[in-house]
């Protein structure tokens, strides 16, 4: 592993250790409530956090007084929360503890981080040199993506599923998070 690439898994673990941090204060808040979400609610709430990212960047105003980086935040936690709905399915009510919850998001968030680093092996680091602009309307066209499989009942002839947009969408959010740190 190059340099880089070292910088690069160190700035990306950071990030996912602060995406977890909030996601288990929120485990302890509400519980695991977005059991209950169905995968086309959960592609909507992508859809909105994402949104009001792309708001920010093109109108610079925020009327909530949150920024874009809570945004991104947000998107990998929901990002990680699909790849666990996609693997458990939705249900009525609660059925996951605080533990067995982070267990799961703590094994999609490594499995997301390795497949972030033989990408980026491949792509040289091509991420550093891109805007924060570029990685929302990438999550954006990942996440129309996933609508449009959902709306063909999962099934697609030659292109990813639904998990691989997932973690794309949650490795795109965790470049902005960093970008937005330095």
């Amino acid at each position: 592993m190059n340099e880089n690439a070292s910088i690069t898994e160190k700035e990306f673990r950071k990030a996912l250790e602060e995406c977890r941090e909030l996601f288990a204060k929120k485990l302890q808040d509400y519980g695991a409530s977005w059991r209950i979400l169905r995968p086309s609610s959960l592609t909507d709430q992508l859809l909105i956090k994402a949104m009001r990212i792309r708001s920010l960047e093109t109108t610079g105003v925020s009327l909530v007084g949150e920024g874009i980086r809570p945004e991104f935040i947000a998107l990998v936690n929901y990002g990680l929360v699909g790849l666990i709905q996609l693997d458990k399915g939705f249900c009525d009510h609660t059925d996951m503890s605080p533990s067995d919850a982070l267990a799961l998001y703590d094994g999609y968030a490594e499995e997301t981080l390795q497949l972030m680093l033989r990408k980026n092996h491949d792509y040289g680091e091509a991420w550093r040199a891109m805007r924060v602009s570029s990685y929302t309307d990438f999550i954006l066209t990942k996440i129309q993506r996933v609508k449009e499989i959902e709306d063909q009942g999962g099934v697609t002839l030659v292109s990813e599923g639904i998990g691989s947009n997932y973690m794309d969408i949650i490795n795109y959010a965790v470049f902005g998070i960093i970008k937005l740190s330095e």
